[in-house]
């Protein structure tokens, strides 16, 4: 096995990369037979699933590419709208709920959120990923762990945070009040 240290390896090939890719690879098969799951099951993957998605992320190396000009984005508006529209009749009532953005000038004022709008947000930035990475250049890989990244940074990262706080509330409700979960 390859040590992530050995001076030959790029760093759009290492451990991390391949590992991030991994986890976005299932994650964005799952999303795609979303419609084949129920709300529990969906809730019990992402509960599993983000934390790794967020380690991962978080773990991608810093690349500067070499040609930035050959950066695609793959998934298009009628795909993500199909993917939101699953999500959106599955989680029905649960779908909308207040979180903090930090992002905004109030940041101690809730604003709304939505499980499926984020769901489908990060399907997009990794199956953009995963389809980018899969191409046979370098130059592809660079840009694709890059924009990744970057993006986790900004965007997915901060999703599936908010995603599974709201998840692990609806999932463990009733665990303060006495009642099961009807959830799981």
């Amino acid at each position: 096995m390859i040590s992530e240290s050995e001076p030959f390896l790029e760093p759009e090939n290492s451990l991390n990369v391949l590992e991030f890719l991994r986890v976005a690879h299932e994650y964005c098969l799952f999303t795609e037979k979303a419609g084949e799951k129920n709300k529990t099951g969906m809730y019990d993957f992402f509960s599993k699933i983000g934390p790794l998605l967020y380690l991962k992320g978080k773990l991608l190396p810093e690349i500067s590419p070499e040609y930035p000009e050959t950066s695609e984005r793959f998934v298009t508006e009628e795909e993500w709208q199909d993917i939101f529209n699953v999500f959106r009749a599955a989680f029905t009532v649960d779908d909308e709920y207040h979180h903090v953005n930090y992002e905004e000038f109030n940041e101690y004022e809730a604003v709304k959120a939505s499980l499926s709008e984020n769901f489908t947000d990060i399907f997009q930035d990794l199956k953009d990923f995963v389809l980018l990475y899969q191409k046979n250049s370098q130059a592809a890989r660079q840009n694709a762990v890059h924009d990744c990244k970057a993006l986790f940074e900004t965007r997915w990262g901060p999703k599936v945070l908010s995603n599974l706080r709201y998840i692990h509330f609806l999932c463990n409700k009733n665990q303060f009040s006495g009642e099961e979960s009807d959830l799981l």
